[in-house]
């Protein structure tokens, strides 16, 4: 035989035997997912939230690798698949962080800069070409009134 052809086993087994892997890995998510609701340990909740997170990550390569027809595929193919989906993570991630972050910074400003914007400025005199004295103004909105 040649490199390019591959032993295929009984497909009904091959079936069952993705399938029996992704209820497992789907009953366990699910067991994991109600244990963790009374936890109250931010670390183990932390621990837990990762291992069902790495669990997901299996059950999507079983699905790429046998619904799609990647396990059988060239190396080439599936790289074509593999790198744009490892970027695409990797920018979610970049993006998730970075709105974190600004969440964070924004919930703690200094409270002097917020009390030196609330400060109320009198408005400069002969600004603009405007009249120089206070009391030019009541006096300008008086002629305008009028005409």
């Amino acid at each position: 035989m040649s490199d390019n052809t591959h032993e295929h086993g009984d497909p009904i087994a091959e079936i069952k035997k993705v399938t029996i892997i992704l209820s497992a890995l789907t009953i366990v998510e699910l067991i994991l997912g109600f244990w963790m609701i009374g936890i109250t340990s931010e670390g183990m909740r932390l621990a837990v939230k990762g291992t069902i997170v790495i669990l997901m990550l299996a059950k999507a390569f079983y699905i790429v690798a046998y619904f799609m027809h990647l396990k059988h595929e060239l190396k080439n193919l599936i790289m074509t698949i593999v790198v744009p989906l490892a970027l695409f993570i990797w920018f979610i991630t970049a993006f998730l962080s970075d709105g974190n972050s600004f969440r964070n910074l924004r919930n703690t400003y200094d409270p002097h800069f917020k009390a030196q914007s609330t400060i109320k400025v009198e408005a400069k005199e002969g600004h603009h070409g405007e009249e120089g004295t206070k009391e030019a103004a009541p006096a300008k909105a008086a002629e305008t009134e009028k005409k």
